[in-house]
């Protein structure tokens, strides 16, 4: 697997498809996905701040995955936070999320963050049981999201 950062006017379609197909996975819908322009932008802006900490994730020449990861302040403490993991179906549950934790985690090491964090859907069975595996534990559950979510984290 290779990781290369996200060229968001060549990878436009591709990471639009997969972050809707998070939702699906995730709510069992894309509906709140939002605005494509928007997200988009949003990636284009965080990438000028860590431009390998948004990825796509590819496989001879072709894309399988995406992550995306940045440092953000929580509780007056920098530490790393995972806005998406993602691989298309076909790569799930063979083992290759090993690879993207290890990209991770040396991600946020090359900022000195002493934790991690993500949210995920308590919905999403096989993402928690994953993250579990990682070594995350759930921080807070998360009601007053317009979808329930869990807070992740993972001390480093």
């Amino acid at each position: 697997m290779e990781f290369r950062t996200i060229d968001v006017i060549k990878d436009r379609e591709t990471i639009i498809a997969f972050r809707k197909d998070s939702y699906v996975v995730s709510f069992g819908s894309e509906e709140g996905f939002g605005d494509a322009d928007e997200y988009v932008n949003r990636i284009a802006n965080r990438i000028k701040r860590f431009p390998d900490g948004l990825v796509l994730i590819e496989e001879e020449g072709q894309p399988v995955g995406q992550m995306e990861l940045q440092i953000v302040t929580y509780e007056g403490e920098q530490i790393g936070y995972a806005n998406l993991f993602y691989l298309i179906p076909s790569y799930r549950g063979k083992g290759h999320s090993q690879q993207l934790v290890a990209y991770a985690e040396r991600f946020f090491s090359k900022y000195s963050v002493k934790s991690y964090q993500l949210r995920v859907a308590p919905t999403n069975v096989r993402a928690l049981r994953l993250y579990e595996k990682w070594g995350m534990r759930v921080l807070a559950k998360e009601e007053e999201h317009p979808y329930p979510v869990w807070l992740m984290v993972k001390e480093l």
